[in-house]
């Protein structure tokens, strides 16, 4: 069975049919998704070189409905997504407990490979909803651990990465434990939600779209959550790789 939360690469011959096309097919509105810029695309000239505008739409919810088929005019296929967070389905609370001892342990002996004394605590991450819901944050204390964090988060992430690759190996099951240092990530969430809020504003009150610092996926995702159910905003992203950004776009309200 298909993951409905699944990302979605959609082709049309412009950006705004690629996008259409995409969420006709997944049955979702524009404030559902997080929608992202592949390819621009090119008319060419005199219809030659013409390119298709690519875009990667993201379903920040699953579709109430019976998903529309796609328009003639765009072709769809699953984005590749070797990382994929996103559980199949909800963790029971002895699961999640389960992760977390087995965690401890995969990290602490990470840790020690590394050659790193430190002490790990475990609290339950903030994911705004009820505490029993919430997935385990093992969370690393100790002195000189900025080389654990890395540029923008990118070795926390690695180091993430890494753990829940050997806790699925041994439960035999996708997992969602969340390693930290220092409480960097939770730290982080508040920086960006705010940073989010702030440029919404500034959208809004200028009337033109404003541009981020280009950010790793996990934090672009922040944005496009704080913002989803912004009525007078939008939220792109648009750029290759480490230059990928957020886009904000303020949304004029009918007349």
């Amino acid at each position: 069975m298909s993951n409905p939360m699944q990302p979605i690469e959609v082709k049309g011959p412009s950006l705004e049919e690629a996008i259409e096309g995409g969420l006709a097919q997944l049955g979702l509105s524009r404030n559902d998704v997080i929608i992202e810029i592949v390819e621009e695309g090119s008319r060419g000239m005199l219809g030659i070189g013409a390119r298709e505008a690519v875009v990667r739409l993201t379903p920040l919810r699953a579709a109430v409905t019976t998903p529309i088929s796609p328009t003639p005019v765009a072709s769809a296929r699953p984005a590749t997504t070797p990382n994929d967070d996103a559980p199949d389905r909800p963790p029971t609370e002895e699961e999640l407990d389960e992760e977390a001892t087995v965690g401890q342990d995969v990290l602490g002996e990470l840790l020690k490979h590394m050659g790193i004394r430190a002490k790990i605590s475990l609290e339950r991450a903030d994911n705004d909803g009820s505490p029993e819901d919430s997935p385990w944050a093992l969370d690393i204390h100790g002195p000189n651990l900025g080389g654990l964090i890395g540029r923008r988060g990118e070795t926390l992430e690695a180091i993430q990465y890494i753990t829940r690759m050997i806790i699925n190996h041994r439960l035999q099951r996708r997992t969602t434990i969340i390693v930290d240092v220092e409480g960097y990530k939770s730290r982080r969430v508040d920086t960006l939600k705010k940073l989010a809020q702030r440029m919404a504003a500034q959208a809004r009150q200028v009337g033109k779209a404003v541009t981020l610092e280009p950010m790793p996926p996990n934090e672009r995702r922040i944005v496009h959550l704080t913002l989803q159910d912004d009525q007078t905003v939008r939220t792109e992203s648009s750029g290759e790789g480490e230059r990928r950004k957020v886009t904000i776009i303020p949304v004029t309200p009918p007349q």
